[in-house]
């Protein structure tokens, strides 16, 4: 585990484009400017075989889709651990496992990870085999590539190192921190077209605050995602 706030994040694409934006505004890029993570979108078709480039070839037995072939991509890993050594070379895959806030928890506490987006029909499976060490979901649905899980979980760990959030305490109050959904919340003006904010946060006392709050959050897990409470 890293006891300093700085992160390495490799991530290998076949279209390092769809990565440039999500990448480069708000809170990520903040954490970049900042110095506290350092992120490198590396091209695979850089790494690609032969005069084309080719990162991709037909199925084995037959099956339509094209897949991305070894070479290429062991080539680029191989490269990356020789430089540094790494946590977890992760592959973005629709039957890993489902990104939740344990995992980006999890995740944040590391000092290098590499992401693999797949792309294509995927990756062969030797890759997985024998270079990929976790592989995470961004939900149970089939996206053109891996790019935009790879944002997805890029976004959900960096905003978790320390610093990297104007408000230290800001990410701890985040939904399923504690497998509960936040409580609701309000700002200014306390009325609004009749509508008024609760009393009690309008009170001042923090423990009549607190309570409300614990008690709303769990209300409303419990009314719409109950499958969390079911973890604890």
């Amino acid at each position: 585990m890293r006891i300093f706030a700085y992160m390495r994040i490799d991530i290998l694409s076949a279209v390092p484009e769809l990565l440039e934006s999500p990448l480069n505004y708000s809170i990520v890029k903040r954490a970049k400017d900042k110095g506290l993570v350092d992120i490198h979108i590396h091209n695979i078709r850089d790494y690609g075989l032969g005069n084309y480039r080719q990162i991709d070839d037909y199925a084995y037995g037959g099956d339509a889709g094209m897949v991305m072939m070894v070479e290429p991509i062991f080539n680029i890993i191989d490269k990356l651990k020789k430089e540094r050594d790494y946590d977890e070379v992760i592959y973005t895959s629709p039957d890993g496992h489902i990104l939740d806030q344990a995992c980006a928890n999890h995740l944040s506490c590391l000092e290098n990870i590499i992401i693999l987006c797949g792309h294509y029909k995927g990756i062969d499976q030797r890759i997985r085999d024998h270079l990929i060490t976790l592989e995470i979901s961004a939900g149970d649905y089939v996206l053109s590539g891996g790019e935009l899980p790879a944002a997805i979980i890029t976004d959900a760990v960096v905003r978790l190192i320390p610093g990297a959030l104007g408000d230290e305490t800001s990410a701890l109050s985040d939904s399923f921190q504690d497998e509960l959904l936040s409580p609701p919340i309000y700002t200014r003006p306390a009325e609004f077209n009749g509508w008024k904010v609760p009393d009690v946060l309008l009170s001042g006392n923090p423990k009549l605050i607190k309570a409300w709050q614990d008690e709303q959050a769990l209300e409303r897990t419990r009314k719409l995602r109950p499958g969390l409470l079911k973890k604890n």
